[in-house]
């Protein structure tokens, strides 16, 4: 299946606070086709996972969404009901969130929040329901899955528990997957079983995925299009090789200068992007990366650059590309 699945246009999410309304997602807009994987990379903080939140209506008081339109599968997500919502989250929609211990309820069994969610969002008795259930374990790598089902959260160790969260985001085959910081906490061998288990289910069932992280190595191995977030704004967004090869805004160039790479002396030091994030209960008037970018110019901190087509399909919201253009068309 190919086609427009998801669509985000002009999304503004504040937290309103006694020190302030925080700006945490400040107009962003993209499109996800079904089967495609979108990476959003940026540091903590830059609005990567307050987008995803908003997408789910899980969007925690005393936040709420201030401005624009989300659309899934032609339905539009923010004008929906609370009813119609809870029957879309979990069947359509399916989310593994960034803490599987604090996502998981530590008073139920593994086997009993399975057989809750499949009997939630299908026709399943409680007796399918647990073999679908013990079916799903062993898809996602858990071995003994029939005793696994009788054990709880705190019997499971970080890679177990994340391997249970994906077995019940995928238990209803959901259109799209969004995966927040799913290997997080893991180490490096746990790490690439999940990617690669998210792969496969992937190509099995067919989901759109949305994968959130500021690991540019796991965008690298699974993204078809990648947007990069600062301060609540997308600042870059293009497809793999436009942001490894073509890479465009200052602010992606530093986060990769902050990667180790295989073909460079082991002497050579990484190189960290100055200074601190901006405060988004007082963003600047300019761009929000001004303070940090060694390029900066008296424009940056005066007017906040759109995003600008740089290629087809690759943009960027930097006003160098602005001169840039007017010095090749003078």
């Amino acid at each position: 299946m190919s086609g427009e699945l998801l669509k985000i246009d002009d999304l503004h999410v504040s937290f309103f606070t006694p020190a302030g309304e925080v700006k945490a997602v400040n107009g962003i807009s993209y499109t996800l086709e079904h089967g495609k994987v979108l990476g959003i990379v940026g540091e903590s903080g830059s609005g990567k996972s307050v987008s995803a939140n908003a997408l789910m209506q899980l969007i925690p008081y005393p936040g709420r969404v201030t401005e624009g339109q989300i659309t899934f599968d032609e339905q539009d997500i923010l004008g929906m009901p609370i009813q119609d919502m809870r029957k879309l989250r979990g069947k359509e929609i399916g989310m593994i969130f960034q803490d599987p211990m604090t996502s998981l309820n530590p008073v139920f069994t593994i086997g009993n929040q399975l057989v809750e969610t499949l009997m939630q969002h299908t026709d399943m008795t409680k007796a399918q329901a647990f073999e679908r259930g013990v079916e799903m374990l062993k898809l996602v790598g858990i071995n003994n899955p029939e005793q696994r089902m009788k054990q709880y959260p705190y019997e499971f160790s970080g890679g177990m528990r994340q391997r249970a969260m994906i077995a019940m985001t995928l238990s209803c085959e959901p259109k799209l997957l969004i995966a927040d910081e799913p290997t997080t906490a893991l180490d490096v061998t746990i790490q690439a079983q999940i990617l690669e288990l998210i792969k496969e289910l992937k190509d099995k069932i067919n989901s759109a995925i949305i994968l959130i992280t500021h690991d540019l190595g796991i965008i690298s191995d699974l993204c078809d299009e990648v947007i990069v977030m600062y301060a609540g704004r997308i600042v870059e967004k293009g497809s793999i090789d436009d942001i490894f090869y073509r890479t465009a805004h200052p602010y992606t160039q530093g986060l990769l200068r902050c990667l180790p790479r295989l073909d460079s002396d082991d002497k050579d030091p990484l190189i960290p992007i100055e200074g601190t994030p901006v405060d988004l209960v007082a963003l600047p008037d300019g761009c929000a990366f001004a303070s940090r970018c060694e390029k900066c110019l008296k424009l940056c901190l005066k007017h906040q650059p759109e995003l600008m087509q740089i290629n087809e399909g690759h943009t960027s919201a930097c006003w160098l590309h602005a001169i840039e253009k007017q010095e090749v068309g003078a």
